[in-house]
Formats: structure tokens, C-alpha cells, sequence
């Protein structure tokens, strides 16, 4: 499968709370969560390396309908709620369409 819809997101954790983010987002890795699901092709947690408590999340998925119907689910929204506990401000979103690449972990 590859990416026809994707997005980088930049969150910002309340002083300190740079490690709970990282944690929690890697939880969407997990059986039954947005990530691991067959449609999310990347999923990819980074730290900032200037400033911890800056986390950017890069997803890609089969379409963008897809995305949609994954985060309206219940696993997702749960995420989702735990994650805006750790917020100091509102996150940044940018959306793309991938074109190419390489991921190799």
C-alpha cells in the first residue's frame, strides 16, 4: 500500500511533559490503535532536538477518507483526549500529498 494522504503535526508539551507525550504517542502503535491499522503506512514520532517538550508526529495513510474513518474511532479519540491533558498550546498541522520516499527502521 503506499501514502496517498498524510501530515506532519507539531506538538507542544506543558514544561517537563515532553517524555508523556512521546510515550503516549507511541501507544498508536499498539494492536487496535490508528497506527497500527493496515491504511496507516507511516507513523513516525520524533523529538525536537533543541527542545524536549516539542514532539512531531508524520503520518501517512492510504487516503484521506481512511484517516477520517480511523481517528473517529474510539481507540483514536481516546489518544486524542489523553494527549490535549499534555498540551501547552494548540498543535500545528500541516497536510501533504506524498509523492515518494524511503522509511527503514
Amino acid at each position: 500500500m503506499t501514502a496517498q494522504y498524510g501530515f506532519n503535526a507539531t506538538l507542544t508539551a506543558r514544561p517537563g511533559m515532553g517524555d508523556r507525550l512521546v510515550d503516549l504517542l507511541l501507544t498508536g502503535l499498539d494492536e487496535g490503535s490508528p497506527g497500527a491499522s493496515e491504511h496507516c503506512v507511516v507513523y513516525l514520532v520524533s523529538r525536537s532536538a533543541s527542545a524536549p517538550d516539542v514532539v512531531h508526529v508524520t503520518e501517512g495513510w492510504t487516503s484521506e477518507e481512511d484517516h477520517h474513518r480511523i481517528f473517529a474511532g474510539e481507540a483514536a479519540q481516546a489518544i486524542v483526549t489523553q494527549i490535549e491533558g499534555l498540551l501547552a498550546k494548540e498543535s500545528q498541522y500541516t497536510d501533504y500529498v506524498p509523492v515518494r520516499g524511503k522509511a527503514a527502521f
